[in-house]
């Protein structure tokens, strides 16, 4: 992301895990950590919607580290169909974060994966911004959001993702009654609006909770 990206590896379940790390100028508020696009598609840390995820944070006071799923890149491993991934997160949350404050994102499929982190973190009561964008709603079962972390979940969806049709996050967000910011004409990519995308996460990070 620029000249002072710090990549590294950790270690998980299936073997090396290959991260970056982006640090704020001056004293961070805590780590966030951020789960990139479906691995047998092309998705990887480097995906210009994580990127831009990645960006939003860094900006706004925020440590960042993006990382590639299992058998992406140099992350040792196979594909598991969303287990395994969230298994890799998690560990990489548990080495990168140990203690403090964490935020969690995630992209397409790496939101699916996100929700189920979020469940096996949120009683540790240390989550404080959760950032969903493109959410595969339609190709996998995301966990449901806790109640209590609703006021710092953000939801993003393009209204017109023709790989994750917005219809099927609604399905999944209506009986929770979990709010989804919807932006006009937005496809999966975020084509020609990811400056638009990271204003809004931006502002969802520097808004305090209710």
């Amino acid at each position: 992301m620029n000249a002072q990206t710090e990549r590294f590896t950790l270690t998980g379940a299936a073997g090396l895990i290959e991260a970056l790390r982006d640090r704020p100028a001056g004293e961070a508020k805590g780590v966030a950590v951020i789960a990139h696009p479906h691995p047998l598609f092309g998705g990887t840390m480097d995906n210009k919607v994580v990127q831009t995820l990645a960006r939003a944070f860094v900006q706004t006071g925020w440590e960042v580290v993006r990382f590639n799923f299992r058998g992406v890149g140099a992350s040792q491993g196979e594909h598991d169909a969303g287990r395994g991934e969230a298994q890799d997160m998690l560990e990489v949350v548990r080495q990168v974060a140990p203690t403090g404050t964490v935020a969690l994102a995630g992209f397409s499929f790496g939101a699916f994966v996100t929700t189920h982190v979020l469940q096996a973190l949120w009683d540790e009561e240390r989550v404080d911004k959760v950032v969903l964008v493109g959410t595969a709603a339609s190709r996998f079962d995301p966990a449901p959001v806790p109640t209590a972390a609703h006021d710092r979940t953000l939801v993003l969806h393009g209204e017109a993702d023709d790989t994750v049709p917005l219809q099927s996050v609604m399905d999944w967000v209506r009986p929770q009654i979990l709010p989804v910011t919807v932006v006009p004409d937005g496809g999966h990519f975020f084509h020609g609006q990811l400056p638009l995308l990271k204003g809004l996460v931006a502002r969802h990070l520097t808004a305090t909770h209710l």
